[in-house]
């Protein structure tokens, strides 16, 4: 009987200051397993996304070892398969959202038995115009935190590095005029933020709770946070997300499967904490169970 082949995708630049170590241990679970292993080092932004493309139809399971910018890119080179093998995830980075939704474990060791040991669980993908996404894009306050964050600070202090980048977003902060159609539903005005997400953590720093979000029901949660016109309407705003009642007055918070935006803003996104340039419209699907993870 053939072996099945498992193909490990690593950022080495993840959480630089972990040891690199316990992937020695992920590994040995891995060939234990009976897993035939390689391991790919990615050496430059985007390589992740092309060894996935060109290699991962070979494998019967992709493994991204790394943080959320990792994982996004391995997913947007296997969506561009038709026939994809199973993924798996060992996040290793400072803030790992997406794991956190998933409940998965930081320790490689452990991760990798989990991915040895569990069934495959459909996931819905984002389609931002011609780019994938795990689980959120988003615009306005608090984007740029994601990937404005110097690797190195997110490497030294983890989440706390989010919190300090945000804080400088509070200088700048300003309401961006759009309009959204979502599922039909038209929604013109000026918006702090906007996040179309399936996770329950955003950038690290805001939070939806989990009954709420069902990462393989084909829905986005969509998030929007409008231009508070008075002192009251701000505090109920901050209030609101303190307190995450995210359907309290003044926020908006819908269940959607698809997003039409058009601005004539400067307008950039962050795409699982990756930077996409301003463009008048943006087009977002949700692409249902599009992909079978491990977990």
């Amino acid at each position: 009987m053939d072996r099945k082949k498992l193909l490990m995708i690593v950022n080495p630049k993840a959480g630089r200051s972990k040891s690199r170590s316990p992937l020695f241990d992920a590994a040995s679970v891995f060939s234990q397993a009976g897993y035939l292993l390689s391991i790919h080092n990615t050496a430059a932004p985007g390589d992740a996304v092309e060894t996935a493309a060109r290699e991962g139809g070979d494998y019967d399971v992709v493994v991204a070892v790394g943080g959320d910018g990792t994982l996004n890119e391995v997913i947007s080179g296997l969506m561009r398969l038709e026939d994809k093998p199973l993924l798996g995830y060992m996040p290793q980075g400072s803030t790992n959202d997406f794991a956190s939704s998933l409940h998965v474990s930081g320790k490689p060791a452990d991760a990798a038995a989990a991915i040895v040991a569990s069934s495959p669980r459909k996931l819905d993908i984002g389609c931002w115009n011609d780019r994938s996404f795990v689980y959120v894009a988003s615009f306005g306050a608090f984007t740029r935190t994601s990937y404005a964050a110097p690797q190195a600070a997110k490497n030294a202090l983890g989440h706390f590095a989010y919190i300090l980048e945000g804080m400088k977003d509070l200088n700048t902060l300003r309401p961006y005029q759009v309009k959204l159609t979502a599922d039909g539903e038209v929604l013109d005005g000026e918006y702090l933020f906007g996040a179309v997400c399936n996770s329950t953590s955003i950038g690290g720093l805001m939070k939806l709770d989990p009954e709420r979000v069902v990462l393989d029901d084909g829905k986005f949660e969509l998030l929007l946070i409008p231009n508070p016109k008075t002192a009251a309407a701000l505090q109920n705003l901050v209030l609101a997300l303190l307190d995450q009642h995210y359907d309290r007055e003044g926020l908006v918070f819908r269940h959607v499967s698809s997003l039409h935006l058009e601005t004539e803003e400067e307008l950039p996104w962050s795409l699982d904490g990756e930077y996409a340039p301003s463009v008048p419209t943006v087009d977002i699907v949700n692409r249902r169970q599009a992909l079978a993870m491990l977990l």
